[in-house]
């Protein structure tokens, strides 16, 4: 996958809304979000009016940096999406929702999505007891998702699941914090997807 090497926070500034790309950094007074509420550049503060396709545009990037995705990734999802029965947008989105590193940020088991994609890559989780290394798998119902053993015994991990265990977890999964695991109990809907976006624009760039 291709590295994003701007920074992070620069990319939340464009969107103009948090994107959550940098953890606790993302609620605290030091977001720049909140500190500088307009897009980076010698005009960013100046008033630019988007239509059409800029609108269109805006929202496809805006969850495709959410989830931490390419553009080839994403459109491989929307395809799959389209696919499906009921509405493509819907569809997308719980999709990308049922994420492996999207479940594991969820959870408070990792800093960001970005770092729970790193620890996933490295083999420190694992899936109805089966090593799991491919952050973009989708959870199923019924599935188990847990640190490894050894992982299990990391301090660091054992800091960030501690510092969260009173984190806000979706009703579509259940966390076990004691044991460092978390049951997904359902398929998450749209109503349990709080991203900020409009995903009827990128049905509409896409079928153009």
């Amino acid at each position: 996958m291709s590295r994003h090497r701007d920074p992070i926070c620069r990319v939340c500034r464009v969107e103009r809304t948090k994107l959550f790309l940098k953890g606790a950094k993302c609620v605290s007074d030091k977001c720049p979000v909140e500190r500088r509420p307009y897009p980076p550049g010698e005009h960013g503060r100046a008033r630019r009016r988007i239509l059409g396709y800029g609108i269109q545009l805006r929202e496809k990037q805006k969850i495709k940096r959410y989830y931490n995705m390419s553009e080839k990734q994403f459109r491989l999802f929307f395809d799959r999406a389209e696919k499906q029965k009921g509405i493509t947008g819907e569809n997308l989105l719980t999709m990308l929702e049922r994420r492996l590193d999207n479940v594991i940020f969820l959870t408070g088991f990792a800093q960001s999505r970005a770092n729970a994609r790193q620890m996933i890559t490295h083999g420190h989780f694992a899936i109805n007891g089966q090593k799991a290394t491919i952050p973009s798998m989708l959870i199923t119902k019924g599935d188990v998702i847990a640190f490894r053993e050894k992982a299990k015994n990391n301090e660091d991990f054992k800091a960030i699941a501690e510092a969260n265990r009173g984190k806000h977890v979706p009703s579509w999964m259940q966390v076990d914090s004691d044991n460092m695991q978390v049951s997904i109990l359902t398929f998450p809907t749209r109503e349990d997807i709080p991203i900020p976006v409009e995903e009827h624009h990128v049905v509409e760039l896409y079928s153009k």
